[in-house]
Order: structure tokens, then C-alpha cells, then sequence
């Protein structure tokens, strides 16, 4: 049997995140892991996955634990993602673009040293 609300705690029950209906002209489509989403064009990636009820963006690298954006502000790397093949990627400070091609992080990225830096001014 469903219990009613109290109307003090109604606010409680809303979606913490809503998409806006009216996407309207300016919207780009991009793709995390294999599914083709439309969002507003100037909106984070993290925002636009969080949108899309993506869930975890990432895992950890010793216990493989899933992990969401926490701060969206740069400060707490918990929204650590791969876009367009480059690990590591913060999803709340990069803004979407068309065509961008995004996928979970999975544990720890490997260093690619091959062109900048690989000596590591040695």
C-alpha cells in the first residue's frame, strides 16, 4: 500500500537531475560507450552524462570501485573519462563538442611518453 507524502518533504521525491524538453537548434551529439546522446551545445560532459543517467564514469585502480563526479569543479578527479582515446580526462571541466566519442574510465590510465616529454628532460 503507498504511503502519502507530507507536502514539508514532496520536494524530496523530484529527480535530482531533469533534461530541459526544449533542446531546440543548438545541440551537439556525441557518444558514450556506444550510445548516441543529443545535449545542449556549452554544457560539461559530466553534466551531460549525469543528464543521461550514465552512472558511474569510472573505476578506481586497486579496487576497482565505481566512482561518479562528487565536487564538479575540477578539485576531486572522480570524473575521470576517456574522450576521443585520451584517459583521463576531467568530465565537469570539459565542455561538450560534436562528434566527441566518450567512454568509462577503467582503473589506472597507462602514460603515453612517446612524444612530449618521454625523457622527461633528460
Amino acid at each position: 500500500m503507498p504511503t502519502e507524502t507530507a507536502p514539508e518533504t514532496a520536494h524530496l521525491q523530484a529527480a535530482l537531475f531533469a533534461a530541459d524538453e526544449a533542446i531546440g537548434p543548438n545541440t551537439v551529439s556525441i557518444q558514450f560507450e556506444d550510445r548516441t546522446l543529443c545535449v545542449r551545445e556549452g554544457t560539461t560532459v559530466a553534466a551531460a552524462l549525469l543528464l543521461h543517467g550514465a552512472g558511474p564514469f569510472r573505476t578506481t585502480p586497486v579496487k576497482s570501485t565505481p566512482r561518479a563526479p562528487y565536487c564538479m569543479m575540477g578539485v576531486c578527479f572522480e570524473c575521470l573519462v576517456e574522450v576521443d582515446g585520451k584517459p583521463s580526462r576531467q568530465a565537469c571541466l570539459t565542455g561538450v563538442r560534436d562528434g566527441m566519442v566518450i567512454r568509462r574510465q577503467h582503473g589506472a590510465s597507462a602514460l603515453d611518453l612517446s612524444d612530449d616529454g618521454g625523457r622527461h628532460g633528460l
